[in-house]
């Protein structure tokens, strides 16, 4: 398995029902094409040594478009480095802050005078705002598991000259989207055991309904991810496409009731594109109307203006939009490992320790092959 077992959990770490998984999955004899949507994911497959021992079985799994700082477009980053150097106060996670544009990233701008805080999470930066009594913006960034902890504080009356410049994102919509551009062939789907957390099983019905695919909601541990894998294959040899929960332990059927009220009252979805993606129905969150007092774009929609005008382009060499559609793996770009890696990242999937090519890198076959320099 490449790895200790954690003396915590030592029965989803066992190598022994770990082979005997691996014989299920080879006895079937499926050979299918498996995207999964989660960070944490990708790192178990990679840090584990579970990607060359399931190509082994037939089966390659991809990553997707589950990193929530490497889909947001270098437009929302540019937004918040404008507020910046508008005066304005800019909160938001490490990685977010570590994002590089054309004009640098956000962490970049502070040696220009802008002001920039990195936070654990929407509280923080409501703290900071309460604490300083100064304007204090939260690019709030990720999927439905992130974007509750933002309902629950602006349900909660933030403090005044606090504001979100929202990029909160639902992923049913971009499957929809993955599928229905048929750039690569998926026969089934590994779906993330954080959001499913909270959204729960029955947002991905539509999609087996639609395109006659199996899914799997799986936890996070080795065991977890082979038997996802093994439930998908045995789908996919008995014909079958629906949505099976291997998670069962933390996801329930409905979700998680009072964070999708919360988000529910909070956010309405809105077309908005994705990094390496056109444009996805209904796959944004905006604040609803009467939110709009904690709406960064609302607030400052003069400061923002200039934001049109800005000519933002991606760099021509860094294959992350094509890696998180699932049509490049990150050591099929140029970049790679080497003008690009996690002391001076190119793209946001080498940025983000949820991004493929960094967990790639810190795992993958150079690291194996001691070429790659550990994170």
């Amino acid at each position: 398995m490449g790895a200790e077992a954690h003396p915590i959990q030592p029965r989803f770490r066992d190598r022994g029902l770990a082979e005997r998984i691996l014989e299920g999955i080879r006895d079937l004899g499926v050979e299918a094409n498996i995207m999964h949507v989660c960070g944490t994911h990708q790192d178990t497959i990679m840090r584990f040594g579970l990607d060359p021992l399931l190509r082994g079985c037939g089966i390659r799994v991809i990553s997707g478009p589950g990193c929530p700082v490497c889909v947001t477009t270098q437009r929302e980053y540019e937004e918040a480095g404008l507020l910046m150097e508008k005066g304005k106060i800019i909160a938001t996670f490490g990685d977010a802050a570590r994002v590089r544009g054309p004009r640098g990233s956000l962490l970049d701008r502070r040696a220009e005078g802008g002001d920039i805080r990195v936070v654990y999470g929407v509280r923080d930066a409501a703290d900071i705002s309460k604490r300083l009594g100064k304007e204090v913006v939260f690019l709030a960034i990720g999927f439905e598991t992130t974007a509750p902890g933002t309902a629950s504080l602006l349900l909660s009356d933030p403090p005044e000259g606090f504001s979100i410049l929202c990029c909160h994102r639902y992923i049913p919509p971009v499957l929809d989207a993955i599928l229905g551009m048929g750039e690569v062939g998926i026969q089934g789907f590994i779906q993330p055991g954080h959001v499913s957390t909270i959204i729960g099983v029955k947002p991905y019905e539509r999609l087996s309904s639609k395109y006659g695919i199996p899914q799997v909601i799986a936890g996070f541990e080795p065991l977890d991810v082979l038997a996802a894998v093994y439930m998908l294959a045995k789908q996919i040899r008995d014909g079958r496409a629906e949505v099976e929960n291997e998670y069962t332990r933390a996801v329930r059927y409905e979700g998680n009731p009072k964070a999708l009220e919360a988000m529910d009252r909070v956010f309405e979805p809105v077309d908005i594109p994705w990094r390496g993606f056109p444009v996805v129905p209904g796959s944004g969150m905006a604040l609803r109307k009467e939110f709009e007092a904690y709406d960064a774009r609302k607030v400052y929609e003069d400061e923002l203006s200039d934001v049109a005008a800005l000519e933002i382009s991606e760099d021509p060499n860094c294959r992350c939009g094509e890696v998180l559609r699932g049509v490049a793996e990150p050591e099929d770009c140029p970049l790679f490992g080497t003008a690009c890696n996690p002391a001076h990242p190119r793209g946001p999937c080498m940025v983000s320790i949820e991004g493929a090519c960094f967990i790639s890198y810190r795992y993958g076959p150079r690291a194996r092959a001691g070429l790659g320099q550990r994170a």
